[in-house]
């Protein structure tokens, strides 16, 4: 099966917006600037809509997407190990690069006295949390957002499975997975987050049954205006109840993450068609090096900051996102001119310009919790 344009346009421009998101999720706090403290008031409340609530939609959307271009075309037309080899390339290899490079920056820095107390501290780790630090074993790595990639390619690996149930008791099937989702501090350790196996398998599903992607368009007003309302009454609930919030908070949290992902889908209808949206869907892979660059990039401007003395923490907040989105836009363009074999290779070979053609699921990326979470 062909996908038409515009949601291939789509696809692309939900890829650059979520991801532009999660890094908002990630922006580094400690105890005193932690935005349930209501020193900033109405700008705290902001922080908490936009990475409790809003942005955590990410991952689900990305991950439904993934599993849907993966199963497009059908059983029949999926080569199982032609996909692993693909994916290990496209997904698990910049997962480890990046990763690593992130893991021997932080061993010099602590060498240096540079970091102790804004990073982990691998030169005194267990075997076991060096593991973790490095692949994501049991936890986050060290650059916390790659997790997705590392779900992503438990998901992939599985993918068959998932497949052939979904094929044969689809709403059995998908209703396990969303209440194994949904339900609040069930370990499952196969991935680290679960809701990625649920819209995983629903991207599995509108694959495989060739659902129709464009079908509730005409709903996005109504779409778009629930997912606002919904974040803001989720992040109100947050905000009053935070940093721990008991459990029904967090089954709702959970609920609107995978909710969510249709409110953003319909977003793109309308902002396909603006020149702006044009425009991000023909971003390529400057998405993907954001994503897997943000994390260090922000962590070092926190320790930064930390030694400026100055307190005033929306001052960083908006200073961090005025140096990073350019740091990175000039990052990215310099190292795909300089060094193309270098950034095929950091970007798992995502080089070419985006065209009306179907993107990859590998190509697909993410919602992060940032290192106080």
């Amino acid at each position: 099966m062909t996908v038409d344009s515009n949601v291939s346009s789509r696809i692309n421009l939900m890829r650059i917006v979520l991801i532009s998101g999660i890094v908002f999720v990630h922006i580094p706090f400690d105890v005193k600037s932690s935005p349930f403290n209501g020193t900033y008031g109405a700008f705290d409340w902001f922080r908490v809509f936009l990475t409790e609530a809003l942005f955590r939609v990410g991952v689900p959307c990305l991950s439904a997407i993934s599993g849907y271009l993966l199963f497009r075309g059908g059983l029949e037309n999926f080569s199982y190990l032609k996909t692993v080899r693909t994916k290990s390339q496209t997904v698990l290899l910049p997962f480890l690069i990046w990763n690593g490079a992130f893991f021997l920056a932080i061993l010099a820095a602590l060498a240096l006295g540079i970091g102790d107390g804004y990073v982990p501290d691998p030169w005194h780790a267990s075997a076991r949390d060096l593991l973790t630090h490095l692949f994501g074993i049991e936890d986050f790595p060290v650059n916390v957002p790659l997790y997705f990639l590392r779900d992503l390619f438990v998901c992939i690996l599985i993918s068959p499975l998932l497949a052939l149930l979904i094929s044969r008791v689809p709403l059995i099937t998908l209703a396990a997975l969303l209440l194994l989702a949904l339900v609040p501090e069930l370990p499952l350790y196969i991935v680290l987050k679960r809701s990625i196996l649920f819209s995983f398998s629903l991207g599995i599903y509108v694959g495989l049954y060739n659902i129709d992607l464009k079908a509730l368009d005409r709903f996005a007003p109504v779409g778009i205006a629930l997912l606002l309302a919904s974040s803001a009454l989720l992040a109100t609930a947050i905000y009053l109840a935070g940093p721990q919030v008991p459990d029904w908070i967090q089954l709702l949290r959970n609920t609107l993450a995978i909710a969510g992902a249709l409110g953003f889908w319909l977003l793109s209808a309308p902002l396909i068609k603006t020149q702006i949206g044009q425009r991000l869907s023909k971003t390529g892979s400057l998405s993907f090096w954001i994503f897997c660059a943000h994390y260090p990039l922000l962590i070092l401007l926190w320790i930064v900051w930390g030694k400026s003395g100055i307190d005033t923490y929306p001052i960083f907040f908006v200073l961090s996102l005025a140096l990073l989105f350019p740091f990175l836009a000039v990052s990215n363009a310099a190292c795909r001119r300089i060094a193309p074999r270098l950034y095929a290779i950091l970007t798992g070979g995502r080089t070419k310009k985006p065209t009306d053609r179907t993107p990859s699921a590998g190509t697909i990326r993410p919602e992060l919790v940032s290192q106080q979470r």
